[in-house]
C-alpha cells in the first residue's frame, strides 16, 4: 500500500512550479512501552494534577497554559493567542538559494521527507530539478510551512528521489567556541597519525545499513519474554574493557586484534588498487 501523503503543494524556483506531495522518509519503529505500577499489587499508577498552592486536584477544564517571564510570574496564553501568531499555511516550498552541499554541516538537518511528483505535468520538471542538483552538487534551501510552523528546509537528490529535510536554524545550534575542544591538526605525533590511518583503513567498508540493529531493544524483548514465561533472564555478558593508557600501544594492539574479515577486505582493496594501477 502506498504511504499516505503528509503534505501537498508545490516547489517553486524562478518561474518554475512543480506540484508535489511529501511522504515521511522514515517509518515509526515498534517501541517498548512501560507503565508505572504499584509494587504491592501491580496496579496502574494514575498521575493527577495538583495545585501546589491550594493542594487540591485540578480538573482539565481549569488548566491553562502560562509563560514564565520572571520568577513565579506568569502570563496566560490562550488558544486564540496562538491562532493570532500562527504562520499562514502556504502550500509552496519556496527555494531561496542553491548552496554547495558540502558547505552544510549534518547537525543542521532534522526530519527527512520523500518528495513525490503529482501528475504527469510535474514529472519532467521534477526530474530536471533532481538531476540539476546532482550535477551541480548543490542543495536547494528554502522555507515550508508544516503543522502551522515555518521550517527551514533543504532539498537534495537521493538516488531516484528528491528528499526534503527540515533543518535547524542557526540560533538553535550550540556554538563550538563555548566548548573546551583541542585545536585541529595539533596534539598528536606523525607516528600516531600513521597508525590511526592504518586502523581507519582496516575498519573501512561499504555503507550497509541493514548490518546494524538495535541490539539493546532485541535483548530487552528477550528478557521480557523470559520473565513472561516464568524464567530467570540470563545476564548479558559484558566484555572487559582493555586498559591501555599509552596511545601508540593502544593503536598497535587494535591493529593486531582487528577481525580477520576486515583484514581480508583490506587486502582485497589493496590488491584492487594495485591491479588498477597496473
Amino acid at each position: 500500500m502506498a504511504p499516505r501523503a503528509l503534505w501537498k503543494g508545490s516547489i517553486s524556483f524562478g518561474l518554475v512550479t512543480v506540484p508535489i506531495s511529501l511522504v515521511s522518509a522514515t517509518e515509526p519503529r515498534e517501541t517498548l512501552a512501560f507503565n508505572l505500577l504499584h509494587r504491592k499489587d501491580l496496579s496502574r499508577i494514575v498521575e493527577k494534577r495538583f495545585c501546589i498552592k491550594e493542594d487540591v486536584e485540578v480538573r482539565w477544564t481549569d488548566v491553562v497554559k502560562g509563560y514564565q517571564y520572571a520568577k513565579d510570574q506568569y502570563v496566560v496564553v490562550t488558544d486564540e493567542d496562538f491562532a493570532r501568531v500562527r504562520v499562514p499555511a502556504t502550500q509552496t516550498f519556496d527555494i531561496r538559494r542553491f548552496v554547495p552541499a558540502a558547505d552544510v554541516e549534518d547537525l543542521y538537518f532534522n526530519s527527512p521527507y520523500y518528495v513525490v511528483p503529482q501528475g504527469k505535468s510535474a514529472v519532467k520538471a521534477y526530474a530536471l530539478l533532481r538531476d540539476a542538483l546532482r550535477a551541480t552538487g548543490r542543495l536547494a534551501i528554502g522555507t515550508i510551512v508544516l503543522r502551522q510552523r515555518e521550517h527551514l528546509a533543504a532539498l537534495e537528490p537521493v538516488d531516484a528521489a528528491l528528499v526534503l529535510t527540515t533543518m535547524r536554524y542557526a540560533h538553535e545550534i550550540r556554538r563550538q567556541k563555548d566548548l573546551d575542544l583541542p585545536a585541529a591538526g595539533k596534539g598528536w605525533g606523525d607516528s600516531e597519525m600513521k597508525l590511526a590511518r592504518q586502523l581507519v583503513d582496516a575498519l573501512s567498508g561499504d555503507w550497509a545499513p541493514a548490518e546494524y540493529r538495535d541490539t539493546y531493544s532485541d535483548a530487552l524483548r528477550k528478557m521480557i519474554r523470559a520473565k513472561v514465561d516464568g524464567k530467570e533472564p540470563a545476564a548479558a555478558e559484558q566484555p572487559e574493557p582493555a586498559r591501555v593508557t599509552d596511545l601508540m600501544e593502544a593503536l598497535r594492539r587494535s591493529l593486531e586484534k582487528r577481525p580477520r574479515k576486515l583484514a581480508k577486505a583490506t587486502a582485497r582493496r589493496r590488491n584492487g588498487r594495485k591491479a588498477a594501477v597496473a
